[in-house]
């Protein structure tokens, strides 16, 4: 809960109060448990706290819970006990500025972008392709940036792969070796993207993410609220997905440097599947992403079962840190506990190993960077209730809020605007009449000449036939001129006389 009077996020209540420092929370956080013990509670108190302060936030909601923050929570025992032992005085029950997004645009405004710009590095990675594969899909982006044509949808990307395809060889010295085998894992890879619904998510108009950055008429940042029961279906769309929102900001925001609190609050759901089976450099590139987006203002929260779920240089860029019951019933288990643990500053006072799998629901252990950067001493603590529901919305309250959003005429229609697919077919079309023209053509000038030499023909069975004397007398000279002829050679040569 924001505390206006403090400047400071109150997260929760132990031995004594927690406060997170605005000004520090673009060093990012994390939000680890098991299922079931708070971490979705941990969440909406940081979103709320955010949007009270004037910033714009945005959630992936996997379970469905996180529409509720449309409107206001209500009293029930857990939530008044909680007030109570904790002392907050000033909690009032309200909704948040809402807008719901949703790539299948069922319970939200779709979210698209166009093949271009989720570019061949994410793209390899959502089509599963390998190094050599990737390669080639790299080369065809660049081929359709040098020729100025817009990949868009899916059918864009295969019309291009197919003319570098049936091009390599035009293409080989200049960008290199394009074998027709990777083009067919690639257009294959897409087949099978199509048939998990990929192909949804691409096309226009593209999502513009300076549409996240908003406010209500009472300087409350908008919660930008993603639909994802049915995208996290698809682990590695949704991850991918999540990814490439994260570098759009990047790109988008300029630098902003230390600011008093950040300009967006971004929180990835069941992180680890931003990770999962990703290549080096591709998390290489996510921990450069995370390191340099705070200097614009950004502050990244990933939330997973098990802080071993992120890799380490990730990890290495979290400063704040929420960390709720785990349970250690394997060897496995065990190890992640006490890598969970060592990653605090000790508390004199408790063993944090032994806390972590004592805690109850609603409990955690935090510890947040102070005001000069410095990692605060563990402290175990109930978190505060939110204010707005913890219920799923129903469906007539979310399509009126979809309904009543400003942003629904500017997303709400597809467009098809010319594109790389229209323009590689009107070229072929045009080449294969040129090609027909030309056929034409030859098989015209063809036929004429066989009307002229069957007319010479016709002329010149109409002269005087010889008789055979003439013919025995031409004969006769004709193969004694071209035996003189072979001795005036052979003379003149000069080898024959031997």
């Amino acid at each position: 809960m924001y505390q206006k009077d403090l400047h400071k996020i109150w997260l929760g209540t132990g031995t004594e109060r927690v406060y997170l420092e605005p000004s520090m929370a673009n060093r990012h956080g994390l939000i680890a448990g098991a299922t079931g013990t708070g971490k979705t509670v941990t969440l909406k108190v940081l979103a709320e706290s955010f949007s009270d302060m004037g910033v714009p936030v945005f959630v992936a909601d996997i379970k469905g819970d996180l529409s509720g923050m449309c409107t206001p929570g209500s009293e029930n025992k857990h939530i008044r006990r909680s007030i109570d032992t904790m002392g907050i005085t000033d909690f009032n029950y309200t909704s948040y500025p809402v807008q719901f997004w949703d790539v299948y645009a069922k319970q939200g405004l779709p979210v698209r972008t166009t093949v271009s710009e989720m570019g061949p590095e994410l793209l390899s990675r959502l089509l599963g392709l390998n190094e050599t594969q990737s390669g080639v899909l790299r080369i065809v982006f660049r081929i359709a940036d040098d020729k100025e044509l817009l990949l868009i949808d899916l059918k864009d990307l295969r019309a291009m792969l197919q003319f570098v395809g049936d091009n390599a060889k035009e293409y080989k010295l200049t960008y290199g070796n394009i074998s027709s085998q990777s083009i067919g894992a690639i257009q294959r890879s897409l087949l099978t993207l199509e048939d998990e619904g990929g192909e949804i998510f691409f096309g226009e108009p593209a999502l513009e993410l300076a549409d996240w950055v908003d406010w209500s008429e009472d300087g409350r940042g908008v919660m930008n609220i993603l639909e994802c029961s049915e995208l996290f279906k698809h682990p590695l769309l949704y991850g991918t997905f999540l990814l490439w929102m994260l570098s759009e900001i990047y790109e988008m925001l300029p630098e902003a440097g230390d600011l008093d609190k950040p300009k967006l609050a971004f929180f990835f759901d069941e992180a680890h599947l931003l990770f999962d089976d990703a290549p080096k450099a591709l998390v290489e590139k996510v921990e450069q992403v995370a390191r340099l987006i705070r200097s614009k203002g950004v502050s990244v929260w990933f939330i997973t079962q098990n802080p071993t779920d992120i890799p380490d240089s990730v990890l290495g860029q979290i400063g704040n840190r929420v960390q709720h019951a785990l349970r250690a019933y394997t060897p496995n288990d065990q190890k992640a506990l006490n890598a969970a643990a060592k990653s605090f500053r000790t508390n004199p006072d408790f063993d944090t190993a032994e806390a972590i799998q004592a805690l109850g629901v609603g409990e955690a252990l935090i510890s947040v960077l102070d005001e000069n950067g410095v990692p605060t001493i563990v402290q175990r603590a109930n978190i505060l209730p939110p204010k707005s529901s913890m219920k799923a919305v129903d469906g007539v309250l979310l399509q009126s809020v979809i309904l009543a959003s400003t942003l629904r005429d500017k997303y709400g229609t597809e467009e098809d605007r010319e594109s790389a697919y229209e323009v590689l077919n009107e070229q072929r079309e045009a080449e294969e009449k040129a090609a027909a023209e030309a056929e034409e053509k030859a098989a015209k000038e063809k036929a004429e000449k066989a009307k002229e030499k069957e007319k010479a023909a016709k002329k010149s069975s109409g002269r005087k036939k010889t008789s055979v004397f003439e013919k025995t007398v031409s004969s006769t000279a004709n193969t004694i001129g071209r035996e003189l002829g072979k001795k005036i050679v052979r003379g003149i040569f000069g080898t024959f006389f031997k």
